[in-house]
């Protein structure tokens, strides 16, 4: 269906080139999984995992196969007949940003897991100003993850094909498309024009709040590990 469909001219090259590179995302996803679940195994095994951390290895390992089981999913959406639509066969958008939401939310744990053994906590003061820029922070982060999670739209729904100019989207800063789908909510999710603007204003939003999150630290006397991490984010999200 999807051969007769979106790829009819396609060649014998240019198939192997998809087949491969989805086989080894999924070779790549399995190794993952293994290079979890094998040594939390032995370690445990050993006794060497705490009680608190016996709790976290086996979450992370969930997560890691609940992983694999949503890009199963997520593939299947597009394999699915859907007689009733004359769209091109793509994944499911709503799919394809569960799966990105969690590899990203198992990335972030794994991430956070490690650097908590690795390196020694800092026990700063309670002062009413970190106390600020730690929620500022979680803050920054949950926009940080909405804006990746809009990303997924984008990519599911091709919604980068719409408009390829910046700051304006064609010769309007608000596009009259906007809002043409009914109930207005499902323009959010559906309608490749917004789910680009809201992908855009997102971005925006978090540069710049990152941006006062780095302003905001130099006011504050912060470990140099600390302040090296915070001058990273903002490299990295100019450059992203």
């Amino acid at each position: 269906t999807v051969f007769n469909s979106l790829n009819r001219d396609m060649t014998l090259a240019e198939f192997k080139f998809i087949w491969y590179m989805e086989y080894s995302h999924r070779m790549w996803g399995r190794a993952v999984g293994l290079a979890y679940i094998l040594p939390a195994a032995y370690f445990w095994h050993r006794g060497w995992l705490s009680r608190p951390l016996k709790g976290r290895v086996l979450a992370l390992c969930g997560l890691v196969c609940f992983q694999g089981l949503l890009g199963w999913y997520m593939v299947k959406s597009g394999l699915e007949e859907k007689p009733d639509s004359y769209d091109i066969p793509r994944v499911s958008q709503y799919r394809l940003a569960a799966h990105l939401g969690s590899a990203l939310v198992l990335y972030s744990a794994s991430l956070w897991t490690g650097l908590s053994l690795l390196l020694p906590r800092h026990t700063l003061p309670e002062t009413h100003q970190l106390l600020r820029l730690k929620r500022y922070a979680h803050g920054t982060t949950a926009l940080i993850f909405l804006t990746a999670l809009s990303g997924a739209f984008v990519a599911g729904l091709d919604a980068g094909l719409v408009y390829n100019s910046f700051p304006k989207m064609g010769e309007r800063w608000i596009p009259d498309d906007l809002l043409a789908f009914s109930p207005v909510l499902r323009n959010i999710f559906e309608n490749p024009t917004t789910v680009q603007f809201d992908h855009r204003i997102l971005g925006i939003a978090s540069v710049t709040a990152v941006t006062a999150l780095y302003l905001f630290s130099r006011k504050i006397p912060l470990p140099r590990r600390t302040r090296m991490a915070v001058t990273s984010l903002l490299v990295v999200a100019f450059m992203q």
